[in-house]
């Protein structure tokens, strides 16, 4: 009786909401996304606190494009001003030719710039850069060339929020505060950040990415030295009563789990870039990345594991010069992670392929193409079949044995 009582609930609340929110409403309300008379989405979303309650469940959003998931993905960075510019057509060619399938392209960068310019009226029109004239249109040549699309959304770098709404930040004497590379974070604890992240997420998943790769999602380098000395709010997590390190921890985590139950109804893969040297930690004492909680709540987990980044955790003296042992030790010790969670995602590291002139005093050691297979092998022998590569120039390697 207490069953069929629910089921007869549930069925009075569809068809009140279909007649308070009729098929085809022009209403809109902060934070809603209702269909136009054309069957068009429109979105009233502010950087302004979004009230969540008046989100509901929808059908899964179709984009028009038909993409296939690879044997397994093996893609490069590709820049806003790449994928918007004439240096597009030879990445795709690299691809195309190659044993890659995939691009990992920029929609929203490190600075907090989108890449394209959103539709006129949009409260994120004066916070992009026209690299990308028509983001579909790239789309469908990518669909043409059966290239996977992963779009990158850097989430609390973000100077130009910062700078556009201080109290989003963190902030010193009054001023919003910059790291040593005059780089400015937005606050983790704020939910109204959240919200306007994965609302940028939201619009790539609807121009036709397969997958929303979140970067960044995390406190500045070093916060543990900072935190008590910064200007910011705690947010929800003023009550909690755990220590400063944990608390951080809380919210990343809870960031990503967010971001993944938004984005269900929208066909995507959620993924989330984070520090290989998160793996050898219980958790990371400043940037608040706990590994094993993260990968619990995304499909893809790509921690970033370039050689040059790596002190000698791993009895390497310099890592740097011996890509395959460094990647092979760190790929045993994320397998052994990733063996211990129930629902493990897919390992998808991002691999080198730049110089690192900052760590020698002497000749710099140059990837090519023997390092670059270096680190595919080892990643191979170790189980894992993904990889990124990065290169900030985009840049890449030729000849490359990229299905080793």
């Amino acid at each position: 009786m207490e069953k069929m009582r629910r089921v007869l609930y549930a069925l009075i609340s569809v068809l009140l909401l279909s007649i308070i929110i009729p098929f085809g409403s022009t209403s809109k309300s902060s934070g809603e996304e209702v269909l136009n008379a054309n069957g068009h989405k429109e979105r009233a979303i502010g950087i302004e606190p979004l009230d969540v309650s008046k989100n509901f469940k929808r059908f899964t959003y179709d984009s028009g494009l038909n993409f296939e998931y690879p044997d397994a993905v093996r893609g490069i960075y590709v820049t806003g001003n790449s994928a918007g510019g004439s240096r597009m057509d030879s990445l795709i060619d690299l691809v195309d030719s190659t044993e890659l399938n995939a691009m990992v392209i920029d929609i929203k960068e490190d600075n907090g710039n989108l890449t394209f310019k959103p539709e006129k009226g949009s409260p994120y029109e004066e916070m992009a850069k026209p690299y990308i004239d028509d983001p579909h249109k790239m789309l469908k040549v990518l669909e043409e060339k059966g290239i996977y699309p992963i779009a990158r959304v850097v989430v609390f770098k973000d100077s130009v929020l910062a700078n556009k709404r201080p109290d989003l930040s963190f902030k010193q004497n009054g001023k919003v505060w910059v790291n040593g590379k005059d780089e400015a974070f937005v606050n983790p604890f704020k939910k109204e950040v959240w919200e306007y992240n994965v609302e940028i997420a939201k619009m790539a998943a609807e121009i036709g990415f397969q997958e929303i790769q979140f970067d960044y999602v995390r406190f500045p380098e070093g916060f543990e030295n900072r935190d008590k000395e910064l200007d910011y709010t705690l947010g929800d997590y003023k009550d909690s009563k755990k220590g400063n390190v944990k608390r951080r921890v809380e919210a990343v985590t809870d960031f990503v789990a967010y971001a993944r139950e938004e984005l269900e109804n929208y066909g995507v893969d959620v993924a989330v870039d984070i520090f290989g040297y998160a793996a050898t930690v219980e958790e990371t004492p400043g940037i608040g990345q706990n590994f094993s909680k993260i990968s619990e709540n995304v499909d893809v987990i790509s921690s970033m594991i370039y050689p040059s980044h790596w002190t000698s955790h791993f009895g390497i003296e310099n890592p740097d010069e011996e890509p395959y042992k460094l990647v092979n030790e760190y790929a045993e010790l994320e397998n052994k992670l990733l063996d211990g969670l129930d629902n493990p995602p897919v390992s998808r590291p991002w691999i080198q392929d730049f110089e690192a002139p900052w760590l020698y005093d002497g000749p710099v050691k140059q990837y090519g193409k023997s390092e670059v297979e270096a680190q595919i092998k080892a990643l191979k022998e170790n189980g894992i079949n993904e990889y990124l590569i990065w290169n900030a120039g985009n840049s890449y390697t030729e000849n490359v044995d990229f299905a080793l």
